[in-house]
């Protein structure tokens, strides 16, 4: 049995037990009772409307900024006269064009005015570029409309003419890192098919529209009130949700809702519902707000169609007979079958306001609302999902950034910051246990000479291949890193001041002969230390240095170890 044919009989039974005391009694009473039962089931409708809308539209409306952030679009955009950037840019366009849900993508270019398209059929393949915008062209004036107003996103249906579709469309600006406008990128989604499954649902009684933030009809069964090209038109010439409507007081209303939510800010599940005429019948309206895409939603809820007080009248006699099991029985079903259902529904939906996704358990009648939590409950773990996916996405891009922030870009060493960290920690850790480590600091002999008559792109190899040198003559636990310019720091631990000075000769040795090998022969100066237990990094750092320094002194490509009693030593 439908909810329908359920609440027909339990509106029968509030209509007999308003009759018992007076029949105007009882029609005020019946009357009151399905009013309210209607705007629980209208903000119910608006919510969940407005959810299969932006689970639809989010995706694509994500996948779109992808597109506009790309590196790839963003330089051809600011050289789209560049033939090899424009190959590579159209077949960036291609891959995204796959991840669409309609498989179809638009480019506009600021610059030149070329607009590139393709779509599910890959009709235009290696002929993307499709026309010029030409601001003197009412047709393409929606493209210059949204360059002036700066809007990052935004949502229209409008045909377009040159390519003979009609879409809903997701526009998203191209910006470079100055904040210059260099584009538009974007996708489309069938009309057709977009109204069909989230529009006209074929539920009667239920009507649901979209209107933009002033009010133009964007989505609605009837494409003749659809207000195409809303961007591009006057105030006075657009078709807003008022003309749906016949009396002056609806209208005024209808528009009051829109404003009242307007001034609460996109407040998170705010609804605005009220009674409204459309073709002689009573409706009941909700409208939510939905600022993620900047539009309302509009449900219309036709009591007469849901629940017919006509159908009522035959049961009164039936019912009278057993006045006192009815009510038992009414409060009952009432109960188990409605109130509890969706006040456990609209507890849940708080609980995922709070960003809660463990829920509760939710009856499930066998009927709409059982259905509706059934769709509640399939999103909420779509969003667990989703967010637990974005969750993991940021940490791990976390970790990938905390790791680059401690990695030298150019050799694939620990950089200066990374190496302070290991120090102290060494230095933590020398202290606590009372045994010492050491520390080889070292540069490249004449780096500067080579540089200058080499030039700096020869100075970067020579840089890599010492890096690559270094790592390869000291143990896998110790540390290498570049300090800067031309110098490098190792931290060798565990370490006694014999391994010290094995492993800064081998470090020597290694870049000497392996330089001769590539024919460009390179060396190095070394100094090291073996740091104490209570050394803080400025004595570890300036004894390793002034040993390095002593090295340059003595004629460079030579090894200086500075002890902690202030004698040096010269391995080599």
């Amino acid at each position: 049995m439908s909810l329908k044919t359920r609440l027909l009989g339990l509106a029968s039974l509030l209509i007999i037990l308003a009759a018992s005391a007076s029949w105007l009694a009882y029609r005020e009473l019946s009357e009151d009772i399905i009013e309210r039962w209607g705007k629980q089931v209208t903000e119910i409708q608006v919510r969940y409307d407005s959810a299969r809308l932006l689970q639809s539209l989010e995706r694509e409306i994500g996948l779109a900024r992808q597109m506009a952030q790309s590196s790839t679009l963003l330089q051809w955009a600011a050289s789209p006269d560049n033939p090899e950037l424009t190959s590579a840019a159209i077949r960036q366009m291609e891959s995204f064009r796959n991840n669409f849900r309609d498989n179809s993508y638009f480019v506009a270019l600021r610059e030149n005015g070329h607009y590139y398209y393709n779509n599910a059929d890959n009709q235009y393949a290696g002929d993307q570029f499709r026309y010029v915008l030409d601001p003197e062209k009412p047709d393409d004036a929606w493209f210059f409309q949204l360059i002036e107003e700066g809007r990052d996103f935004h949502l229209n249906v409008n045909p377009d003419q040159e390519l003979g579709v009609t879409k809903l469309w997701i526009d998203v600006l191209m910006r470079d890192e100055s904040n210059e406008i260099l584009g538009m990128v974007g996708t489309g989604l069938n009309l057709d098919t977009f109204l069909q499954d989230i529009v006209d649902i074929g539920q009667e009684g239920i009507t649901t529209l979209f209107v933009d933030y002033n009010g133009a009809i964007q989505l609605y069964r009837d494409r003749n009130y659809i207000d195409f090209a809303s961007i591009i038109k006057p105030e006075g010439q657009k078709n807003t949700v008022d003309l749906l409507f016949e009396d002056r007081q609806d209208k005024q209303q209808i528009l009051g809702m829109l404003q009242m939510l307007k001034q609460r800010n996109g407040e998170d599940g705010a609804v605005e519902s009220g009674f409204v005429t459309i073709d002689g019948r009573k409706h009941l309206a909700g409208v939510a707000f939905l600022p993620a895409i900047g539009w309302f939603e509009i449900t219309l809820l036709d009591l007469n169609a849901l629940v017919p007080t006509s159908y009522l009248w035959p049961l009164v006699a039936v019912f009278l007979v057993a006045l006192l099991v009815s009510l038992i029985a009414f409060h009952l079903i009432i109960q188990s079958r409605i109130l509890k259902p969706v006040l456990s529904l609209e507890s849940a939906v708080m609980r995922l306001r709070e960003g809660r996704f463990d829920l509760p358990y939710l009856p499930k009648p066998d009927n709409e609302i059982g259905r509706l939590v059934d769709h509640f409950e399939k999103m909420t773990r779509t969003m667990r999902d989703t967010t637990a996916e974005l969750e993991h996405k940021v940490a791990k891009r976390t970790e990938e950034l905390h790791r680059l922030a401690r990695v030298d870009a150019l050799t694939g060493l620990k950089n200066r910051r990374g190496l302070d960290e290991v120090i102290e920690q060494e230095i933590q850790r020398a202290e606590r246990e009372g045994k010492g480590f050491g520390l080889i600091w070292l540069d490249i002999d004449h780096f500067k000479t080579i540089n200058d008559t080499r030039g700096h792109q020869a100075g970067d190899d020579i840089l890599c291949r010492v890096a690559l040198w270094l790592k390869a003559a000291v143990r896998p636990y110790d540390h290498p890193g570049r300090w800067g310019g031309d110098e490098f720091v190792v931290l060798l631990s565990p370490c006694d001041k014999d391994t010290l000075e094995q492993i800064a000769n081998r470090v020597r040795t290694s870049v000497e002969q392996e330089s001769q090998r590539t024919g460009t022969s390179v060396t190095i100066s070394v100094g090291g230390y073996f740091s104490q237990p209570g050394d803080d990094m400025d004595t570890l750092l300036r004894n390793a240095d002034h040993a390095l320094y002593q090295a340059k002194r003595g004629g460079r490509n030579r090894v200086c170890i500075h002890a902690a009693t202030g004698e040096e030593t010269h391995p080599a």
